[in-house]
């Protein structure tokens, strides 16, 4: 589930400084990688990773490229005006971490949209970097997500819950929920927004239902809408409230050779946690990119209702106070 630790673990102690164009590599204008030439001139060779003898040679020169894909992801967050929060919060950079938000501080946004990826070596910004190296930023990356979300008037955070070593240790002695626990006690509980969405990717979405189970009552007041990407959580037990509560609001695109938004199944009783729907794709990897249309469409269904419920409360509201006024009147 979380790869190889040890390995991830070692890399942190030598983490790969050099940037993309040192690399030999670059980003065309379609966000596809593509190799440079002698002159350092973008080409239309994709990337390719059989290029020494070796295997291990070969994987090596990948993941430094994927670390610089890493950093370049993040060069771009923060030019498009994304803040690094630290975690933990009085930390420095050589012994803590961080996550990106719009927002320097989350207590005085409206609308608050949270991101977690799946495990391994994906860093905030990222669904898969394989993707991304293969394929394109459009597939593989976080960013067809946040532009949607914010469209849609929310401020984003983005968590990044496998960022949890430096220097070959754990930061706090935490594993990715720990770090995930953290961010919310510090950042997101206390926030006066009214509506939250989320969504999740993998096993991020384990980390999500845990999280609902710790911060219950933040849960039922604050998120509206959840949207899990073939999430690794099948099944929910826990508080008959938030259980109700998650199963309303979430719905679970999986893997699936079905049509797109094919219904798979419902778990029963004790255990239900979400509508589990076709993502119209066989594999894990594209399943956020596949299901973003209809996930999106899902948020916004539930902002609606909660929207429509608020007007109906201040029409409520209205109405007792025209009846007050009309009973003084005849009194």
């Amino acid at each position: 589930m979380f790869g190889d630790r040890r390995a991830i673990m070692e890399r942190s102690k030598n983490r790969c400084t050099k940037t993309l164009a040192e690399l030999g590599h670059g980003f065309n204008d379609e966000g596809q990688l593509r190799q440079l030439d002698e002159d350092g001139v973008l080409t239309d060779k994709p990337f390719e990773f059989k290029v020494f003898p070796d295997q291990q040679s070969n994987q090596n020169r990948y993941e430094d490229i994927g670390e610089a894909v890493t950093d370049y992801i993040y060069d771009l967050l923060e030019k498009k005006g994304f803040v690094r929060l630290p975690v933990p919060i009085d930390s420095t950079p050589e012994k803590g971490t961080f996550v990106y938000s719009t927002a320097k501080d989350l207590v005085n946004v409206e609308k608050l949209f949270i991101i977690f990826h799946g495990s391994g070596v994906v860093r905030a910004g990222q669904w898969s970097r394989s993707l991304i190296i293969n394929h394109s930023m459009e597939a593989g990356s976080q960013f067809p997500y946040i532009e949607e979300a914010q469209k849609m008037g929310f401020d984003v955070l983005l968590m990044n819950t496998n960022d949890i070593y430096r220097n070959g240790e754990l930061i706090e002695n935490w594993e990715p929920y720990d770090n995930a626990e953290y961010v919310f006690e510090k950042y997101v509980v206390n926030t006066k927004a009214k509506t939250v969405s989320m969504v999740a990717h993998s096993y991020g979405g384990q980390i999500l239902v845990l999280l609902s189970k710790q911060f219950k009552d933040f849960f039922i007041e604050k998120v509206h809408a959840v949207g899990m990407t073939d999430s690794t959580n099948v099944g929910f037990k826990g508080p008959k409230e938030i259980k109700r509560h998650m199963h309303y609001i979430s719905r679970n695109w999986q893997r699936s050779t079905k049509p797109l938004d094919s219904t798979l199944y419902s778990i029963p009783g004790d255990w239900a946690d979400a509508d589990h729907v076709s993502a119209g794709t066989n594999v894990h990897e594209w399943t956020s990119f596949y299901a973003k249309e209809s996930l999106f469409e899902f948020i916004q269904m539930h902002y609606d209702r909660l929207a429509n419920n608020d007007r109906l409360k201040k029409l409520r509201e209205e109405n007792e106070r025209l009846k007050e006024v009309e009973e003084q009147k005849n009194n």
